[in-house]
Formats: C-alpha cells, structure tokens, sequence
C-alpha cells in the first residue's frame, strides 16, 4: 500500500497558507470517514470502467458502496475522458494515457507525491484530470495547488520527451454538475513552483512558520484544538451583540467575514468535546451527557402494513412523482430533456449575501427581490 506524503497535494492548499499545519496534523487521527471510503470506491470503478473503455486488462472492484448514482457519474466521468482523448488526436496522432499514474513532484516538495487519476499527453500540452465524488465542497481548478502539484509531476515524467508547452487541468466533479478546467502556460507554472511552492513547502515539511488560520482550515484535522483558528473565531466575541442599528456598518461587514466559520468551528468544537465525554469518558467542568430528543419510528414497516390492512385501513400508502435528479437518472439526460425538457423551469434563488469573491454574478437590480418575495 502506498504511504501518505506529509505534503501531500489535496493538503497544499492548507500547508501552502499555514506551513506548519502539515506537522501538526499527524497529531490526529484521520477520521475522514464513509465520505471517504465512498469517494475511493467511486474512483476504483471509474478506474475499472475507463481501463476496459481502453481495452486495458483490470480488476472488478468490489462494490460495497456501489449504487446507480455511482453507475452515473461514473460513466459520465469516463465518457468525458474519451471526449478528451479525441480531442487531443485532432493535433496527436498517439497521444500517451496514463491511469492512477503515480505523479513525483519532490524536487519541489520534500517527499512530495501524488496520483493523478488520468493523465493524457500530447505533442505541446499534458492534461491533468482529477475526478471528485464528494458533493459538500465545489472545487475549482483555477490556481487549485493540488492540480499544479500534479501537473508538476506530469512535467517532470514528459517534459523531456514531449516539447510541452502548456498543462490543462480538470476538476470533473459531477455531484455537484461541475466541471473546472484552468490552462496555465508551462513557464508560469515553473515561475509558481520556484519562487512560491518551494519555500513554502520547505518551511511546511520543517514544522515551521506561523499558524494561520483562514477557509483551508475547513478539513484540517488539527482544527478543532487549534488556538490560531480559535483565537480568529473569537474576535467576534469582541463586539456587544445589541440590535444592529448601534454597530457601524465596517463591524456588521466584519462580525459577516467570521460568522461562517465561527458557526462551524462552534459545532466542531461540540461534536468533539461530545464525542470525548461518549467515547472516552472525558468530563468537561460545568457539562454533563443526557439523552438527546428522538422521534417515533416504526420497528418493521412489513408489519406495519399488514396490522393496519387488516383493522381494515387501506389507505396508508403515500405515492409521489420521482425527482427531477432522479428522473435524469432514469431517462438518461437526453432522453429527458427530449421528454420532459419543456416541463422542468428553474426559479428564481433566494437572494443570498456572499463575500466578493464569490464568482456568482452580483444582483444589481433590485426588483428581482420583489419578483422572489412574490413567487414565495
């Protein structure tokens, strides 16, 4: 079995941005769970999937959390993959496909090393594809560090062989129906490597440099006892919650700036001060563990079913037309847009206030509140 690198590349954005997070978190346990068990099965059948579209002998995975969701998107995924591939024979006539190719990037980062899950190189440019099953966090691929790490590794395998010019990476998430594709010139890339990613990364694999704490943290598994993210959460506390007429406008903006982060590292900081006193028999001064509220449930709904017909109650069933997401499914999105295309709208989204770089185009006209409240 492979090792975890210390610096690994779907941590760069973490260790890039807090050096000596990377030290910190061998720490802690890994406790990515299902989420993570789920997103590498899903990768083992697309690798299966994508090697026979190939004609490249592979093994069936085992499919413990396989489902018809994971069937979908992992045909999407390879359909997409051979679209890549004639793409590039337009100007290739061969081009190089590589899958789970283990990618080497460790005369930038100490021990540094990835895998990239599709590989495809071309006479002047190297395709860097990346496939995400999780659904919680959108990625993009625009100066995503995990992308250029592996594109660095691309390099270094074919950069002598082929007259590389440029590297296109892809994040191909379809839970989230994104698809992220960023093309950098290759002396940018080295520009980025040299005079960014090395340092940093010599000062992250050290343990040294100042904690930082910032949205990186999100899947650090240091983060929960971290003072760095604690004592930035807690400069919010700084302000006298009275009615918001009494702060300043530069305070809402900025007590705005923290309060996502605060809520989630609240509840972090409750599920691990619960899961210690559970688990562990930790007693935290002043808290006690009770039973939380729960709703009713039927032990055997078979049984349920059979009871109530018999006392002669028959309408107990409950029949709804599938979902949208789950009709796609079943027709096949061609097939749906040909059938039910014309019955499907989209309303308008709740107006929604986010930070300025999110990439959604600003509401400028202000009767589109109006046209949301009336629709609501």
């Amino acid at each position: 079995m492979m090792k975890h690198a210390i610096l690994s590349a779907s941590g760069a954005h973490r260790w890039l941005k807090c050096t000596p997070s990377a030290r910190l978190e061998l720490e802690f346990d890994d406790t990515s769970g299902e989420a993570a068990a789920e997103g590498t099965a899903a990768h083992e059948l697309s690798e299966y999937k994508l090697r026979n579209a190939l004609n490249r002998e592979c093994e069936k995975p085992s499919l413990v959390y396989h489902s018809d969701e994971m069937e979908f998107h992992t045909d999407g995924y390879v359909q997409y993959i051979l679209e890549v591939i004639e793409e590039v024979k337009q100007k290739t006539k061969d081009p190089l496909i590589l899958i789970e190719q283990r990618l080497d990037f460790s005369n930038y980062v100490p021990e540094g090393f990835g895998t990239g899950d599709c590989v495809i190189v071309g006479n002047d440019v190297v395709h860097v594809i990346d496939f995400k099953y999780g659904q919680g966090v959108l990625v993009e691929a625009e100066t995503n560090p995990q992308m250029m790490l592996y594109a660095l590794g691309a390099l270094n395998l074919f950069d002598g062989i082929y007259d590389i010019e440029q590297v296109c990476m892809t994040i191909y998430q379809p839970r989230r129906e994104n698809l992220s594709v960023f093309t950098l010139a290759k002396e940018e890339l080295l520009d980025w490597a040299n005079n960014v990613l090395q340092s940093k990364a010599e000062l992250a694999f050290a343990g040294k440099g100042e904690y930082v704490a910032g949205d990186w943290c999100r899947f650090c598994r240091a983060s929960v006892k971290c003072r760095a993210r604690a004592e930035a959460n807690l400069k919010v506390a700084k302000y006298e919650f009275k009615k918001p007429p009494l702060l300043a406008d530069e305070e809402i903006a900025d007590i705005l700036t923290s309060i996502a982060d605060l809520t989630k590292w609240t509840n972090e900081i409750t599920s691990y001060a619960t899961s210690a006193a559970v688990n562990h028999g930790k007693e935290w001064p002043g808290f006690k563990v009770v039973e939380g509220r729960s709703i009713r449930k039927y032990t055997n709904e078979k049984d349920v079913e059979e009871a109530a017909i018999k006392a002669g109650y028959e309408d107990i069933y409950k029949k709804s037309i599938l979902t949208i997401t789950n009709m796609e499914k079943l027709m096949g999105k061609s097939k749906f847009n040909e059938i039910l295309g014309q019955f499907v709208m989209k309303p308008k989204g709740k107006p929604t206030l986010v930070p300025l770089s999110d990439k959604r185009p600003e509401i400028k006209n202000i009767s589109i509140k109006n046209e949301f409240m009336e629709e609501n």
